[in-house]
């Protein structure tokens, strides 16, 4: 039987990695490489680099990071903006979550993608997620799977669809951001890191591709 391949050589896409106050996301992307992440008030956006080429794809400019007072949600598409919505009105987080990605569904693109979408530091007072303080879901042509989380979690959208755990040894965004950017998944593009610890609130930042 051949043996299983490793992590280190897999193409996952992209990927969101929540814990209870830290969370990050990456993209990795063999068709649209020349993008950045660009940290804006309360967001992070990601988008092409100025020598990009035109393209009409309309999956590859989105904000994958949005602050709120209940969370910092991460993502990989235009789902981030309304689960940050509900969030900051007081839904549920994992009713904030789910809602988006059921409505809009996965990417209806070649290959069906999967939308990605986390919550860290969710508001203590959160009768969903309170306590573990962070969660995670995916939306795939397949399944809807919403899960609250107490340790360093997964989900991306090949390979590593379902959620599962990942070592993320980080204790603030700039670390976040940087190890999941060097994390040997394949492609690496950009990155962003969320840190909900603070006293001051949330702290972002964005690695880009040198």
């Amino acid at each position: 039987m051949a043996a299983p391949p490793r992590l280190s050589a897999m193409y996952v896409g992209r990927f969101v990695v929540v814990g209870p106050s830290v969370g990050a996301y990456r993209v990795s992307s063999r068709s649209f490489p020349n993008r950045q992440a660009t940290a804006r008030e309360d967001a992070i956006t990601v988008e092409p680099t100025p020598d990009a080429p035109p393209s009409d794809n309309p999956y590859i400019s989105y904000n994958c990071v949005r602050v709120t007072e209940r969370g910092a949600v991460l993502g990989n598409g235009s789902h981030v903006d309304p689960i940050a919505e509900k969030l900051a009105l007081g839904t549920p987080a994992r009713d904030a979550l789910a809602t988006p990605l059921q409505a809009l569904d996965f990417e209806k693109d070649d290959y069906d993608t999967p939308r990605v979408a986390g919550i860290v530091g969710v508001a203590a007072d959160d009768p969903t997620a309170g306590e573990a303080g962070a969660v995670i879901g995916t939306v795939r042509r397949d399944a809807l799977l919403v899960e609250a989380v107490t340790e360093p979690t997964l989900v991306a959208t090949y390979e590593r669809d379902s959620p599962t755990a990942f070592d993320l040894d980080a204790e603030d965004a700039a670390s976040a951001a940087r190890a999941v950017y060097d994390h040997e998944f394949e492609h690496a593009v950009c990155a962003a890191g969320v840190d909900g610890s603070a006293a001051e609130g949330f702290e972002t930042a964005v690695v880009n591709g040198e």
